[in-house]
């Protein structure tokens, strides 16, 4: 193998997954900079690098030198200081004072940062304040590399260190130490996966009680990440030992102590007409659903504080208030919300959910100034502001999460001040959510839940609004007619066609608002939506690229997924020469993201999607404006946002946008289903653009084999007494 040296000049790409990095490379007495590539996720701007590897000719990059091991020292001329200080690494040092401090101290510029930091008061500029920023972040900064070199003896992504360190803090490497599999649960990003390396390298055996232990809250977890909030013991048994490698029996044998420690929850249940077997949930699922019963049996038990209302006369009087004449079935509808402590209103688009709102909100609002509105999420309650003209607000801000304590504020002791509570897009609530909404409301008051229960279920685990309804025991209003002015949009009418397993009408009218592009070659199909993204779409209909068009796909990998589409989007809409690169992501001020876990911290949440305002790469903070709120956001913690240029259709669930754009090809069959094209071509306000081939639309359509999801919410909900 051979060897180059030098210091780096700057990172073109680093993958918080793999490490693996692109970097420019000064070697001494070269004029051209030297492309190197390999595992390198440490290295910054500045530093001396020593690489042993081997010369490749890439096809399209050209010569390259593959980096198979690598040494780091401290830059020790003033160009390397000078980088490596104006590369970010260090907070409160950018371009100007990089400069200032390096022309004062020369090559002794590290040491003086490092031993002797209040000498930089004497370069013009600097104050007691930045100092001590500056000292700080360098103390964290060798104290991250400490936990780096830790992990990289046992084979680990050295990217890992700064959300342990941030986490841990001084105690890091002993917390590790101590027990590995801590990382899994305490550490956003770090998995099961990850931990049981570090664990199995330094030495725990792959039977050990730790391990085990944590691999069956592991393996529970994975599955509450494909919905369910429980699973069959013995289904759960050889799943677990798949994962594990270890026997069944020693498996088995943790059970109990697990259950004795409240950690998990085994008891029979009957789950779709099955007869009844042991199912296994994790202790917090277990709690919300028994809670959510408990919490309904309270409403369903208590009066209302809304006066008894002459059906007829409301509603009569409502169609004069509002100009409108209701159907029979919406009439129904509204009547029996207006005498239900608890309803639920189901229906597709265009079948009069909004009307009924509006209806129930005018009429109630006579009786009571005591209304809440709310939503999943902020997308969804704006829609519901714009739709009803009254403020509405998301379940977590409705419920305000209080830090001292770690949960929400309102609750079953401080519960919403409220006579009634109408929730909209409730198919998008999950069991822990709906648990938390239960408790804060008071005993007088009624519940509506409002939502499309043909849609995708939930992001979170748990099957809430339909095992409600399925449980027969809360009133329901199932709306199904499509009204006059909603079937002159071909968006609801394909809608309805798709939900009742028949291909949408793809014929091309004038002014239509659903149209269908035919493309096989998904390297094709991506051009052609970045085309209809930038440019088609724009010029016809003067959409917005940011804000009226969203591009859903149903998945993550490959040429028309998420992570693709992003990339050529991003170029194509927002180039950037000198983007941000963090943690493996490429940001730029402009950049359209989205939220990807909930961040009580930051009143943010998973889906919320806004745009990048500011990057201010000296003090490492970057700024997102979601719904008129700029957030802001450390280096540290960019792996909570994505691109968002394109998204899943599960994450857009309860927004609307527009325009929505979908590739639909069979390269992903595995996803291609009813529900799934039915929400993403829900999500189109004005108009639908469908872009692929006609077989994968038809195998969507076909394809109502909807994922069971295990719960035991049905089974519970149907032991609530008939009070309703």
């Amino acid at each position: 193998m051979e060897q180059v040296k030098g210091y780096i000049e700057r990172i073109t790409f680093q993958s918080m997954e793999t490490g693996f990095t692109v970097a420019s490379l000064k070697e001494p007495q070269k004029r051209d900079l030297t492309c190197i590539v390999g595992s390198m996720p440490d290295i910054q701007p500045g530093e001396t690098i020593r690489c042993t590897g081997f010369w490749k000719n890439h096809p399209v990059y050209g010569w390259q030198f593959d980096v198979k091991n690598y040494s780091i020292d401290a830059p020790a001329d003033i160009i390397g200081i000078t980088k490596y200080l104006s590369s970010g690494l260090i907070k409160g040092i950018g371009n100007i004072y990089a400069a200032r401090i390096v022309k004062k101290f020369g090559v002794d510029t590290l040491n003086i940062i490092d031993q002797s930091p209040e000498k930089l008061l004497e370069v013009n500029g600097i104050g007691r304040i930045r100092v001590a920023g500056i000292t700080a972040c360098w103390e964290e900064h060798k104290a991250v590399r400490e936990v780096m070199i830790f992990l990289q003896q046992y084979g680990v992504n050295p990217s890992y260190a700064q959300k342990i360190f941030k986490t841990y803090r001084d105690a890091s490497i002993d917390k590790v130490k101590d027990n590995p599999y801590h990382l899994a649960k305490d550490i956003f990003g770090i998995g099961f996966k990850t931990a049981d390396k570090i664990a199995l390298a330094m030495g725990i055996t792959k039977d050990s009680s730790k391990r085990i232990d944590s691999g069956i809250e592991f393996t529970l977890s994975e599955l509450s990440n494909d919905g369910h909030t429980c699973f069959p013991v013995l289904d759960f048994l050889n799943t677990a030992k798949e994962k594990l490698e270890v026997d069944l029996p020693k498996i088995s044998a943790r059970l109990s102590t697990l259950q004795s420690e409240d950690r998990i929850v085994i008891e029979p249940l009957v789950h779709n007409d099955r007869e009844a077997e042991d199912f296994i949930w994790l202790k917090p699922f277990y709690v919300s659903e028994t809670g959510i019963v408990k919490e309904i049996n309270r409403l369903l038990g208590s009066k209302s504080n809304i006066r008894t209302i002459i059906i007829d006369k409301a509603i009569e009087w409502v169609e004069k208030k509002l100009n409108i004449k209701l159907a029979q079935a919406q009439k129904a509808a509204l009547g029996t919300v207006l005498v239900s402590k608890i309803h639920i209103i189901t229906g597709s688009p265009g079948t009069g959910k909004s009307t009924i709102i509006n209806s129930i909100i005018k009429i109630l609002s006579k009786i009571t100034d005591k209304i809440l509105l709310s939503a999943p999420t902020g997308r969804a309650a704006k829609r519901l502001t714009e739709i009803t003209a009254a403020k509405a607000s998301t379940i977590h801000s409705l419920l305000e999460f209080d830090f001292s304590t770690g949960r929400f504020k309102n609750n079953r002791d401080n519960p919403l001040k409220c006579d009634v509570i109408i929730v909209d897009e409730a198919s998008m609530i999950d069991t822990f959510l709906l648990y938390n909404l239960l408790k804060a409301i008071p005993d007088t008051a009624q519940l509506i839940l409002a939502g499309d229960i043909n849609q995708l279920p939930s992001v979170g685990a748990g099957n809430t609004l339909k095992d409600l309804m399925s449980s027969n025991k809360i009133s329901v209003s199932e709306l199904t007619e499509i009204y006059r002015q909603a079937k002159k949009s071909k968006i609801i009418v394909n809608a309805h066609r798709i939900n009742s397993g028949l291909f949408p009408d793809i014929t091309i009218y004038p002014d239509s608002d659903f149209f269908y592009i035919k493309e096989a070659d998904p390297e094709k199909i991506n051009e052609i939506i970045v085309d209809l993204v930038t440019r088609r779409i724009p010029d016809k209909y003067n959409y917005d690229p940011f804000e009226d068009i969203q591009v859903l796909s149903p998945m993550k990998k490959g040429i028309i997924g998420t992570i693709s589409l992003n990339e050529t989007l991003q170029k194509s809409l927002n180039l950037c020469d000198e983007p941000l690169l963090k943690l493996g992501k490429c940001f730029a001020a402009g950049d359209k993201v989205m939220q990807v876990r909930n961040n009580y911290d930051k009143q943010v949440f998973n889906g919320d999607i806004g745009i990048i305002s500011k990057i201010d790469k000296v003090d490492q903070k970057l700024f997102v404006n979601i719904d008129s709120k700029e957030i802001k956001y450390e280096f540290s913690e960019l792996d909570e946002l994505v691109l968002s240029y394109a998204v899943s259709v599960h994450k857009y669930q309860g927004s609307e946008c527009p325009c929505i754009i979908i590739p639909v090809h069979t390269s992903h069959y595995m996803l291609l289903c009813r529900n799934l094209l039915y929400t993403a071509v829900t999500r189109g306000k004005k108009l639908v653009v469908l872009v692929g081939t006609t077989k994968a639309i038809a195998v969507a359509v076909k394809n109502n084999d909807v994922k069971n999801r295990y719960s035991g919410l049905l089974s519970k909900a149907n032991a609530i007494s008939e009070l309703n």
